[in-house]
């Protein structure tokens, strides 16, 4: 069986069946990153494991053209693309909750402000993130990776090509920064 690697290059040379390959090749990997991704940024969505890593692929499919060289970096896009699917499914709920186009009424209980709150910080989250992103592009990739990828300190390190105090200096001035933006 070929490395990630080799198989990035042959998906990026065209060969269609070096896609579907690379997927079962880096399918246990993709699940663990997933489950991080669930267990840390979007533990309240409908999503499972296996339903947001085909989600994913599906994404990469109908993107078409897949730029990442290495395996450290198709697993970094492969977070970006789970963050959004999460970001997406949790919008669709919120749009449903809210009845689309259906009429409004009010409801007298707190149950359905309970009910959307796990979707409104999965969004708000996004947001503050997305704003952090355009100011400190390093410090939004740090959170991403630890956060959202599950990522030590130390992967993050040798995949910015930074120091370990470096990435534990940017994950507490971004979680401030973040903390202030979503109060």
């Amino acid at each position: 069986m070929a490395t990630i690697t080799v198989l990035l290059e042959r998906v990026r040379a065209g060969k269609r069946e070096a896609r579907d390959e690379l997927f079962s090749v880096a399918y246990d990997s993709l699940k663990r990153l997933a489950r991080a991704r669930l267990r840390g940024g979007g533990r309240n969505t409908s999503l499972d494991t296996t339903a947001l890593v085909h989600e994913a692929y599906m994404r990469f499919v109908s993107i078409g053209e897949l730029r990442a060289e290495d395996r450290r970096a198709f697993f970094a896009y492969a977070s970006q693309v789970m963050r959004s699917v999460i970001v997406d499914s949790a919008r669709e709920r919120l749009a449903e909750r809210r009845g689309g186009d259906a009429v409004h009424l009010t409801l007298t209980t707190q149950i359905e402000g309970m009910a959307n709150e796990g979707e409104e910080t999965i969004l708000r989250v996004h947001d503050a993130l997305t704003a952090l992103e355009a100011a400190e592009p390093r410090l939004a990739k740090v959170v991403e990776m630890r956060y959202f990828g599950g990522y030590t300190e130390q992967e993050i390190a040798e995949a910015l090509e930074i120091t370990d105090r470096t990435v534990r200096r940017d994950w507490e001035k971004a979680r401030l920064l973040l903390l202030a933006v979503l109060k």
